[in-house]
């Protein structure tokens, strides 16, 4: 059975996956600067639509003219980044309360309310030191933190899953090894995407028709250039980008190599459903980042790429949650009793697919 706040954690999740996506269509249409301000839009709590409010608006910010689609864009994205806000207040809140129940989170959701007020940070200096690639990057990482948190509660709080019979450590190891470059592989898709690097390479699996085109390391990775003035469209020249591109690009290679062989080791240790949800989500995700370079970055691809990341991010969550160790003797003894053990077709992801 479910612990209380369970609804709400999965609603937050929810909206932790609008916001991620609704963050990637805002950086994909251009409109990180639809509204040169923080949190309003033009002083205003909306984007300002009637003739008086525009007259207004140019008058306080004359060095950015209103583009009204790219301010709705951006305030959209406040809005529900917003709410998200909101649902895991709420939650840090119950978990106080509760904390004197038996196995309540209280940690994790005072861990998610530190998070989001970090994001709400990065938020404001995206826009105000004009989209400075460090912040972005940061921004998005901190979203997909979110994201990955809220989910991790959401299992905790579910009441569905039992720890599996204890898997050798060097499984758990490499489920470990995978999240973490997942985690760095998205972390170079912000820079990417911060850098407007995802077309730098318009051909595969060559670049501009090389296997090792010319390119600029020391530009494309200088973590501590300057700020500004703005980053609009992106500074950088195309060696840099193309730099930015081709890592990228090797960082799939790699999380492809460690997310296949932990597939592969699920599958021997008799979890064909999390391997089988493993590879979907690795296969999908690979399909959308070729579809963008060959397609030449459509923007509903671009913005399912973003989500596809989140996808591989949160199985991995699963899996590393339920490959943690069995610590309670009983339960383990109970665990590896024949009769509760899955059948070979059915695989222990029974619970998750409920």
């Amino acid at each position: 059975m479910s612990k209380p706040g369970y609804r709400l954690a999965l609603l937050a999740t929810a909206l932790a996956v609008v916001v991620v996506l609704l963050g990637a269509y805002t950086r994909l249409t251009h409109a990180g600067l639809g509204c040169p301000d923080w949190p309003g839009c033009y002083g205003f709590l909306g984007v300002p639509m009637s003739e008086h409010k525009q007259a207004l608006a140019a008058e306080r910010f004359p060095q950015a003219p209103l583009e009204v689609h790219k301010g709705w864009n951006e305030m959209v994205h406040r809005y529900f980044a917003g709410a998200l806000g909101l649902a895991i207040l709420g939650l840090a809140v119950q978990a106080v309360r509760r904390r004197d129940e038996a196995g309540r989170p209280v940690k994790l959701p005072l861990l998610l309310l530190g998070v989001v007020i970090a994001q709400a940070l990065f938020g404001m200096w995206t826009v105000t030191l004009q989209l400075w690639p460090q912040v972005v990057t940061a921004h998005l990482l901190g979203g997909f933190a979110t994201l990955s948190l809220l989910f991790l509660l959401c299992l905790r709080l579910s009441g569905r899953f039992q720890a599996l019979p204890a898997v050798p450590i060097g499984v758990r190891l490499l489920a470990a090894a995978g999240l973490c470059v997942v985690v760095l592989q998205v972390a170079l898709g912000g820079w990417v995407s911060s850098n407007y690097a995802a077309v730098a390479c318009p051909d595969l699996p060559t670049c501009h028709g090389q296997w090792w085109p010319e390119m600029d390391f020391a530009n494309g990775f200088h973590l501590t250039q300057h700020i500004g003035p703005n980053y609009l469209g992106g500074l950088l020249y195309s060696e840099a980008r193309t730099a930015i591109h081709l890592t990228h690009r090797l960082g799939a290679l790699t999380v492809a190599a460690v997310t296949l062989l932990l597939a592969w080791q699920l599958w021997r240790q008799g979890l064909p459903r999390l391997a089988a949800l493993l590879v979907g989500a690795l296969a999908l995700q690979i399909g959308l980042g070729m579809a963008n370079v060959l397609l030449h970055l459509p923007l509903a691809v671009a913005v399912a790429h973003n989500g596809g990341g989140a996808c591989l991010l949160l199985v991995l969550v699963l899996i590393n949650y339920r490959l943690r160790a069995v610590t309670d003797p009983v339960a383990a003894a109970s665990l590896d009793r024949p009769a509760a053990r899955p059948h070979a077709g059915d695989g222990p992801l029974t619970a998750a697919t409920e």
